[in-house]
């Protein structure tokens, strides 16, 4: 297990190594970190803005090292800085100067919840101030870069090394909808797969994730309402075998969605992410041989 680099004195990243033979399978859980940076200076509740979080994420995954899989998880919130968003989706109201480099704010900038969000919930900012371009670009180089960067080697060394490549980005999502969301007011499933429209993953294994989880007994949609973001898309190339689905878990599932506590379904639910785990590095070896 390596924690790198330092934030603030404090570790940014989480990187888990097989603990047995590796397999081309990487896990990343890119917002489910709740060290808050001394320098964040937001003035939302904490709890509300915690509601960003993707709390426990990492901790569902945590056998991925076990089945010869690595796990990457960052350690800051996401709310501080998205690395699941374009680097360039910057949002102009939150400086108090013209960004200097390129900057292409996109639909979740005008939402709130670009690169670095502007409201933790609707009507609900989350600074009271602009924003310094310093500060946003100490965020860029104290966190986003090193998460990509050492996502990047992680994908790299296992496509050199076996030829293909298995991604996972792993997420979860608020049990309904809001006005922040491209779904709005309503009840989810238990998953959703999103593969970019087929994009960042082929039919064959995004069917295969879904089927397992309906086996489990989840209910499953695909593409809808989450298609997959930043991430998927820049580590994913499936003519090149590399594979890059993202995955989102109802947070009813295993925690209260108020206090961000473990619920009593968190081991059910840890142990079925366990066994899927496995069944997708005995998918892996099977493929290799």
């Amino acid at each position: 297990m390596t924690d790198a680099p330092p934030l603030n004195g404090r570790p940014a990243i989480r990187r888990s190594d097989p603990t047995t033979t590796p397999v081309p399978l990487v896990f990343d859980s890119p917002h489910s970190g709740t060290d808050y940076p001394p320098d964040f200076g937001f003035v939302a509740p904490l709890q509300t803005l915690r509601s960003a979080e993707d709390t426990h994420v990492d901790r569902l995954f945590a056998a991925a090292p076990d089945n010869g899989a690595t796990l990457l998880a960052a350690l800051f919130p996401r709310s501080y800085i998205d690395v699941n968003r374009d680097l360039r989706d910057i949002d102009p109201e939150l400086l108090d100067a013209a960004w200097p480099g390129t900057a292409k704010p996109g639909p979740k900038s005008k939402l709130g919840i670009g690169l670095i969000r502007r409201l933790a919930q609707p009507n609900v900012p989350v600074y009271d101030r602009k924003l310094t371009v310093a500060e946003v670009r100490a965020r860029i180089e104290n966190c986003y870069l090193p998460y990509h960067d050492e996502l990047a080697r992680i994908v790299d060394a296992l496509h050199a090394r076996f030829g293909v490549v298995w991604h996972i980005n792993c997420h979860s999502m608020a049990s309904r909808g809001s006005a922040m969301t491209e779904d709005g007011p309503v009840e989810r499933p238990d998953f959703v797969l999103g593969d970019r429209d087929g994009t960042t993953c082929g039919p064959i294994f995004t069917d295969l994730v879904a089927h397992r989880l309906r086996e489990m007994g989840y209910a499953v949609k695909i593409n809808d309402p989450y298609k997959g973001a930043e991430i998927v898309r820049r580590y994913a190339d499936p003519p090149a075998r590399r594979q890059s689905l993202q995955i989102e878990i109802n947070r009813k599932l295993y925690m209260d969605e108020r206090t961000r506590e473990p619920n009593a379904g968190f081991d059910k639910l840890q142990a079925d992410m366990s066994r899927l785990i496995g069944f997708l590095a005995g998918y892996a070896r099977a493929a290799l041989a």
